[in-house]
């Protein structure tokens, strides 16, 4: 990019020196630089192209807000916070379909994420025709392109298939203009999806993980085609493969697993302070959706803005790089705060901010920068000590003496139902993504830390997964799987000698301009205010779960919400609240749902914008209308009856 913007200068340059000339050389060029398809049949070119694939297929899709809309609202875990641009994706409301009703600009279109899928399968397509034609000898060819181009394929058809169901096949180069076009059923794309993946694991190796597709990469998602295969949405047509689908996960899983040991302490995941920090490379990080600090660089991470709540707008605070640029688009729903024994399991007061410091220019009378500021208290149901959901100047923080400006209550005056404060700008932030390096100022939408893609406390899930299908099968036990289930709990236990209360995310990694703002990121959480239990460093009870006919309290309580009772629905339950616990916010969440056909029972319990319009369609994606209004069927454009018929049902 900077070559091509000193040469453009220069040639500004030439230009006016020249224009005075009236010499007729000046028009005689020379074209130097063309590049055509013929070009991606070289060593240079297919690995330029493979290059460019990875930025298609893996960062796109987070600069913007197509991968939350479609991979993290509509479900049990968010709703909207207090920014509804693309509300439809979590409503299902009558704006969405396969025309999506823009609220504004920034509201995705229903075809964008079809039409990203699908350019990444081109590009994958040239990849894989020319590597395989190639004379080359390299491994770097042969062996390396050529894998990482069969994944890539795999990979747009997995999301697409986990979103459409049945959608067109295409396997080569389209090199002339082709407007028609037939839906493969599901069967036919995990056929292809499957091969593909195969593909990618033998010719692979291990090594560039994690910005790199590796052996352990393929063998990851080869094992989560596996088990989307053998879900209930594909119950229909996968009888014949559903035993050998499960049979194979396990090895698939145990080989990942024993080479990406996962971090000592959940919390080092998050620990983010710079681009390439330490936190980017653990082993457990599988693969990652790179961005850079090279501002000249094409691409952004804009996801650090979504889950972030509203603070910039409340007395005593300003906006500052550390809180980041609350753009406020997804708000924990109250599953999310039922799932986790709060005393016990670390992983929510490591996931999710709950307090700020005050940080204003004038604060009023009594406060000073840095005291606290903004406080969540997640209690539990029942909890009779606040007598509101929103307290002023009420409640104490024993760190200082003064009391809090601003408290929000999850559980006010001994409630026990679900609900708690009425403003969804205001909620606990999912820190997962936060940046505080970034370089051009507290506005700055670019994000410069990476994206997981895979990681291995999922592979323990997926193993886990096949377990329990294997038992409801008659293939083992359904203890079986919490081989797989505890070491996740186990981690999530505080350590002996853990300051329980201490809270890191990447707002507080430093940018390298200064700031005249001071940060209103807090190094604590209100662990203790929310639990109300005596200070201790002492190592957190038991997480492990070792009896599967009484599974934790908080998971107990969503199976009878749900009514649940036979062993398998128990257990699966059991398990995409593990999931929740371990992966939230992290864009699997529909999928996992969709899959498993919960998805309605648990939008309709946990998720108040969705519940009154979610329906069995909604189980998949609309076909976009751009798709069908595009194509032809005998060179004529389809008819009314035929683009309903290419449609997904109830749409």
């Amino acid at each position: 990019m900077k070559n091509r913007i000193l040469n453009i200068a220069l040639v500004s340059v030439l230009v006016m020196t020249l224009a005075t000339s009236c010499k007729k050389s000046f028009l005689n060029e020379t074209l130097k630089t063309s590049r055509d398809l013929e070009f991606y049949k070289t060593d240079a070119g297919i690995q330029q192209l493979v290059n460019g694939a990875y930025h298609q297929v893996f960062a796109t899709q987070f600069n913007g807000e197509m991968a939350f809309s479609n991979m993290c609202y509509g479900t049990d875990e968010f709703r909207v916070g207090g920014d509804p641009s693309n509300g439809m994706y979590n409503s299902y409301g009558n704006t969405f379909g396969s025309f999506v009703t823009p609220n504004n600009g920034n509201t995705v279109a229903a075809e964008a994420q079809w039409d990203n899928l699908y350019i990444g399968i081109g590009q994958a397509n040239i990849i894989i025709q020319n590597a395989t034609a190639s004379a080359s000898t390299a491994d770097a060819i042969k062996k390396t392109a050529l894998g990482e181009g069969y994944f890539l394929r795999a990979y747009n058809y997995l999301r697409l298939v986990s979103q459409y169901g049945a959608v067109p096949l295409q396997t080569s180069p389209i090199t002339t203009v082709n407007l028609e076009f037939t839906r493969a059923n599901p069967k036919e794309v995990y056929d292809l999806i499957i091969a593909d993946f195969t593909q990618a694991y033998n010719l692979l190796t291990n090594t560039g993980s994690p910005a790199r597709i590796t052996k352990d990469a393929a063998a990851h998602f080869l094992a989560k085609a596996y088990l989307s295969r053998t879900s209930e949405i594909n119950d229909s047509w996968n009888g014949s493969t559903k035993a050998a689908d499960l049979a194979a996960i396990i090895p698939l899983c145990d080989a990942v697993i024993a080479n990406h040991a996962l971090a000592p302490n959940y919390g080092d995941l998050w620990r983010y302070t710079s681009p390439n920090s330490a936190n980017e490379n653990l082993r457990e990080v599988i693969l990652s959706a790179q961005f850079t600090s090279d501002l000249t660089a094409s691409g952004q991470n804009t996801q650090h803005l979504y889950y972030v709540s509203r603070y910039e707008d409340i007395a005593q605070m300003q906006r500052d790089l550390s809180g980041d640029r609350p753009f406020s688009r997804l708000s924990p729903t109250f599953f999310m705060y039922r799932i986790y024994d709060m005393q016990n399991d670390s992983r929510f007061w490591k996931t999710f901010r709950t307090k700020h410091k005050v940080n204003a220019n004038a604060p009023t009378s009594g406060y000073v920068q840095g005291d606290l500021g903004i406080m969540y208290v997640i209690n539990q149901p029942g909890d009779t000590r606040f007598s509101a959901n929103l307290l002023n100047n009420s409640v104490t923080y024993s760190g200082t003496g003064k009391t809090i400006p601003h408290v929000y209550v999850a559980y006010k005056n001994g409630v026990t139902a679900d609900g708690g404060w009425n403003d969804t700008r205001r909620f606990p932030s999912l820190s997962k993504f936060m940046d505080g390096s970034r370089t051009a100022g507290f506005n700055d939408v670019r994000g410069l830390r990476d994206i997981t893609l895979a990681r291995s406390a999922e592979t323990y899930l997926i193993a886990a997964e096949a377990k329990i299908r294997q038992a409801k099968a008659g293939v083992g036990t359904y203890a079986d799987a919490l081989v797989y289930i505890n070491p996740l709990r186990v981690r999530a236990q505080y350590a002996n000698g853990e300051n329980r209360s201490v809270y890191y995310d990447g707002g507080a990694a430093p940018s390298s301009v200064p700031q005249s703002i001071p940060p209103s990121f807090f190094p604590e959480n209100s662990y203790y205010e929310s639990n109300n239990i005596p200070v201790t460093t002492a190592a957190s009870a038991s997480l492990t779960v070792t009896n599967v006919a009484a599974l934790p309290a908080a998971d107990e309580y969503i199976i009878t919400l749900l009514g649940y009772s036979a062993a398998y629905d128990r257990m699966l339950c059991f398990l995409l609240n593990e999931r929740s616990r371990e992966l939230a916010g992290e864009y699997l969440r529909w999928q996992d749902l969709s899959r498993t056909k919960t998805l309605i029972a648990r939008a309709k319990a946990f998720n108040p914008d969705a519940a009154p319009n979610i329906q069995d369609k909604h189980l998949l994606r609309p076909i976009p209308q751009t798709f069908l209004d595009g194509i032809q069927m005998g060179g004529l454009a389809l008819t009314a009856a035929q683009k309903q018929a290419m449609q997904n049902p109830g749409y």
